[in-house]
C-alpha cells in the first residue's frame, strides 16, 4: 500500500505504532500528545532551522511526538489536519488545560498584566486556541498566564458566516512557503485558515484540498465561494469576475480579476484544473 507521507507518521527508521503492519520500519513508537505553547510554531521537512517549513501550528494545536532529538526538534503529527513533520521542542509541552476560545482576530496580544501599556508576551493569529481561567475587566485571563483582549476571542464552537469575508480580512497579508497566519501565508494557507474559521474541516494542501472539498463546478458559472484550483495552486472566488489568494507572483493575498489571473498563470504552463463549489 501507498500512504502520503504528509500525513502518514511513517519514515524508513521510525512509524506510529499504529501503522505496525501497514508500513515497514525500523522501529514504531506509541507517541506522546504535546500541545503547543507558541504563538506560532514552524513544522518543517526535516530537523534544522534552514529546511523548508511545509506548514505552521498555532498556539494550542496539539501535536502527537514520536521522536525528540537531541538537537531539540520533534518530529510528530497535528491533530487539525494530520500534517507531519518536525517543530521546535520549545514549542511544546505537555497539555495542562483544554482550550475554551478561539482567537477571532487577525492577531492579538498576550499582555504580562491587565494593562495595555504592558510589553506584550506574545502574538497569537487567527484560529490560535486559549484556555481562559477567569476575567478581568477587558481581559481574558489565561491557565497558563498572560492577559488576552477579551474582544479577540470566542468560544471554541463560534464559528464566522463567510469564508469569503475571512480570507478578505489578509489582503496585502505576505505571501509566506508553508504559512498559516497575517504575518505570512500560502495560498493553500489562506483556503484552510478560512474555512477552518467558519468550522469546515480542509486538508493544508492545494491538491488534498481539490480531491476533498465540494462539488464540482466551472468558471463559466463562477460563484462566491468557489475554489478554483491549478496544479500547485488555488484561489477563492469573491464573483464571476473577482478572486482572492496567496500568491508568489504579487507576493501577497491579492484581489484581482479571474480572467487575469488564469491567463497569466496559464502563460506559464499551468491551466485551471477544476473548480470546487462549497456553497449551495
Amino acid at each position: 500500500m501507498s500512504f502520503d507521507p504528509r500525513v502518514t507518521p511513517a519514515r524508513p527508521d521510525l512509524a506510529a505504532a499504529h501503522l505496525r503492519g501497514k508500513v515497514q520500519a525500523a522501529r514504531y513508537a506509541e507517541g506522546s500528545e504535546q500541545e503547543v505553547i507558541a504563538g506560532i510554531a514552524p513544522v518543517r521537512d526535516s530537523p534544522s532551522h534552514d529546511a523548508t517549513q511545509v506548514t505552521e501550528a498555532l498556539r494550542g494545536d496539539r501535536v502527537t511526538v514520536y521522536e525528540t532529538d537531541e538537537e531539540g526538534w520533534s518530529w510528530g503529527q497535528l491533530a487539525s489536519d494530520g500534517y507531519v513533520g518536525w517543530l521546535p521542542s520549545a514549542a511544546l509541552l505537555t497539555p495542562d488545560a483544554s482550550p475554551t476560545h478561539k482567537v477571532t482576530a487577525l492577531r492579538t496580544l498576550v499582555f504580562p498584566g491587565p494593562s495595555i501599556k504592558s510589553p506584550p508576551l506574545d502574538a497569537l493569529p487567527l484560529g490560535a486556541q486559549v484556555s481562559v481561567a477567569t476575567e478581568q475587566e477587558s481581559f481574558a485571563v489565561l491557565a497558563s498566564g498572560g492577559y488576552v483582549p477579551k474582544l479577540h476571542l470566542a468560544a471554541l464552537d463560534a464559528k464566522e458566516a463567510d469564508f469569503v469575508a475571512v480570507a478578505e480580512r489578509f489582503v496585502g497579508a505576505p505571501y509566506l512557503w508553508g504559512g498559516k497566519s497575517s504575518m505570512g501565508l500560502d495560498c493553500s494557507g489562506l483556503v484552510q485558515v478560512a474555512l477552518t474559521a467558519c468550522g469546515i474541516k480542509c486538508p493544508r494542501d492545494s491538491d488534498m484540498q481539490e480531491k476533498a472539498l465540494g462539488k464540482a463546478a466551472n468558471l463559466a458559472g463562477l460563484q462566491a465561494g468557489d475554489l478554483i484550483f491549478w496544479k500547485g495552486h488555488v484561489a477563492i472566488a469573491r464573483g464571476r469576475n473577482s478572486m482572492i489568494h496567496a500568491n508568489a507572483f504579487h507576493m501577497s493575498v491579492t484581489i484581482e480579476p479571474v480572467g487575469d489571473a488564469v491567463a497569466r498563470i496559464a502563460a506559464g504552463g499551468s491551466p485551471v484544473t477544476s473548480v470546487r463549489r462549497l456553497k449551495a
